[in-house]
């Protein structure tokens, strides 16, 4: 092509590059080696033919004829800077070279006309995540997944979808669990190959065990490399085969929609994880494919109780003088149908942990959480009840479900009925139609005892109890009863949540009380420390990406072992300016390990932690925070940083046994 009609692109100074050697630069998206030699500048394609190394990272090199040559820094292969040939290399083979022109100190690479970008496997792959109701990708862009990245990137650029760049692949899967949690739509978390993909584990393991719809999207090595022992090339299939209910290798030959349909269907029917894995060559491979959707693929989900079901729970319900709900994380979307019933029937609502503020602690009905992270008000209403009507429950061990209690179960997963043991009446339906249809067959029983006054005098109780506990400060931290009544009080009526693992979630469980329409995320049966402010991250892309959650204040809470688990993705909060309020709770140690320790009269070793001043920290990455050492000064603290527009930290240096 004729010079007049390339691009001239500014590709630096001339100051910039000595002479004498050689450097990496970019002009448009183009990656050129450019040299400095004899006097004279001259560009060419910066891959080596050989294996793709940075020429540009190389060096130059005189022959004993005086001539320049360009090396390779991998394997040392040569090549001619003004032609780009090789010594002794045929007229075909060698270099890609660009016109170089210096004018004034500025140097310029003459480029053809950019071409239209060429659609791609997964370009089809991410149109059709965008069809499925995508709307949010966490992760890192790296090595072997730039191909996926720059179709993501495409879709981003569009508006049709957004990136959060992650500092640690942990923090990306647990924010995509957190947000199936939260909406019930999978979000997608991108990685690497290698480390990038195993580091995704926990929080695949969370969403998997919590039923939260996710999309892994792991890079992996190119496929005539698999096998033998590539750099960081791992069997990703096996690794993924536990964790992942859908998980498949994109190949040349895969219908490339048609795959990432399955990935989001799978996510979505299951509530699960979907595991798809890129190799690197596969990324780019031109495609012409239409790009997959949902339409005639998705089924409703509307499972209503069987007539003799209804008829026998309508029968022990009606029998029943002193009834109770019991409202399990597998309930949540029934919120307005379990309070009318309950409503309908006076009956007490009592909540698993994990569906801690499925019905407010305000409300007239609600008993508080059940169990170890419980308070005395649902304990006190188990001994008491003679009928458990357990919605969306799965009875784990922790929760304190009484199993010699008459008990009538609800699930819309047949698995979980009686899974631990019998219960009087197993029903398959979903939770809001199990309610639905129970309004309209039942009543209270006549002679029923008055268990709304019931739940008002336990909750005077609870409350002058805590109250109490608050006096009692030893002077070497603050009590968690004080923080959780500060915060009880100051967080807003629609508040999400997110809690991490430790003595601070147990004392968020027996002292925090819900109002309004808050919604509280954890990681529930795998219990991982660290997910409390990674799973901030994903409440807040959910704020942004669903209109039924925009506006909402996200607030996140951790020990502080649990946030010295990924800290600097605090910066990540930072960097895309997410208003998210942490309450960190500082003893110290690692407090539930030296509780345990002592609970099993084993000497207290090596729960002890070095820590820094979190308030600092977080003023250091960008953000907002302070440090509170007195009660007195809870109630302003934690104002000041909701009022914040982007990440806050409240640090309160807490006491390890006042829980």
């Amino acid at each position: 092509m004729s010079e007049n009609k390339l691009d001239w692109v500014n590709i630096g100074k001339v100051g910039d590059l000595p002479e004498g050697r050689v450097k990496t630069v970019t002009a448009r998206t183009v990656s050129i080696c450019l040299s400095h030699f004899d006097g004279q500048y001259a560009a060419m394609d910066n891959h080596c033919p050989h294996q793709n190394g940075p020429l540009g990272e190389g060096s130059i090199e005189k022959g004993i004829d005086g001539k320049c040559w360009i090396r390779c820094p991998w394997h040392g292969w040569d090549f001619d800077p003004l032609t780009g040939k090789p010594p002794g290399g045929h007229e075909d083979s060698g270099q890609t070279t660009y016109p170089v022109e210096v004018r004034g100190d500025e140097i310029l690479v003459g480029l053809e006309p950019e071409s239209p970008h060429q659609r791609t496997a997964t370009d089809t792959m991410a149109e059709t995540m965008v069809n499925w109701g995508v709307k949010r990708v966490f992760g890192m862009v790296g090595h072997s997944n730039l191909g996926l990245s720059d179709a993501i990137r495409l879709r981003a650029e569009a508006g049709e979808m957004h990136f959060v760049g992650i500092r640690h692949e942990g923090v990306a899967s647990f924010a995509a669990s957190a947000y199936g949690k939260l909406t019930g739509k999978p979000a997608a978390c991108l990685t690497i190959a290698g480390p990038g993909a195993t580091n995704l584990m926990t929080g695949l393991w969370d969403a998997h065990v919590d039923r939260a719809p996710v999309l892994a999207l792991t890079g992996q090595v190119q496929t005539q490399v698999f096998g033998p022992g590539a750099f960081q090339d791992i069997d990703l299939a096996s690794a993924f085969d536990a964790v992942a209910h859908f998980s498949q290798t994109v190949l040349h030959s895969s219908k490339h929609g048609e795959l990432m349909s399955l990935a989001c269907k799978n996510a979505l029917d299951h509530q699960h994880v979907s595991h798809l894995i890129f190799p690197d060559d596969v990324q780019t491979i031109p495609s012409d494919k239409p790009a997959g959707d949902p339409k005639g693929r998705m089924g409703r989900a509307l499972i209503t109780p069987s007539a003799e079901d209804q008829q026998e729970a309508a029968t022990l319900i009606n029998d029943a003088k002193r009834p109770i709900i019991i409202v399990g994380h597998g309930a949540q979307g029934s919120r307005d149908q379990i309070i009318a019933l309950a409503e309908k029937l006076g009956a007490p609502v009592l909540t698993t942990f994990k569906a801690k503020g499925l019905i407010p602690d305000d409300h007239p009905n609600a008993a508080g959480v059940l169990g170890r992270s419980g308070t005395p008000i649902a304990s006190w209403f188990m001994n008491e009840t003679d009928l458990i009507i357990a919605l969306g429950s799965s009875f784990a061990n922790h929760t304190g479900i009484e199993p010699s209690k008459p008990i009538i179960q609800v699930d819309y997963d047949r698995a979980q009925l009686g899974k631990f043991h019998a219960v009087e009446l197993p029903i398959w339906g979903e939770i809001g139609a199990f309610c639905d249809v129970m309004s309209g067959q039942v009543d209270r029983a006549p002679n029923a005892a008055d268990q709304l006054a019931d739940v008002a005098d336990r909750w005077r109780m609870w409350r002058n109890e805590k109250a109490k506990r608050i006096t009692e400060e030893g002077g070497n931290g603050v009590h968690s009863a004080a923080i959780f009544a500060a915060l009880s009080k100051l967080a807003p009526d629609d508040a999400i949540i997110a809690v991490d693992v430790g003595n601070n979630t147990y004392s968020f469980g027996r002292y925090f009380e819900t109002k309004g329409k808050q919604r509280v995320l954890m990681s529930g049966y795998l219990g991982s420390i660290g997910f409390g402010f990674a799973a901030g991250i994903g409440a807040w892309a959910a704020t942004q990406d669903f209109e039924e959650f925009k506006g909402r204040k996200v607030i996140s809470i951790s020990g502080d072992g649990g946030f010295g688990q990924y800290p600097m993705d605090f910066t990540t909060a930072v960097k895309y300016g997410m208003n998210i309020t942490h309450i960190l709770l500082h003893n110290g140690e690692l407090g539930k390990i030296s509780k345990e320790q002592k609970a099993g009269e084993w000497p207290v070793w090596e729960t002890g932690l070095h820590n820094p001043s979190f308030a600092a920290f977080a003023k250091l990455c960008g953000g907002h925070g302070q440090k509170v050492t007195d009660s007195t000064k809870l109630e302003e603290a934690i104002a000041n940083a909701l009022t914040k527009d982007g990440p806050g930290l409240v640090e309160i240096m807490s006491d390890a046994d006042l829980i």
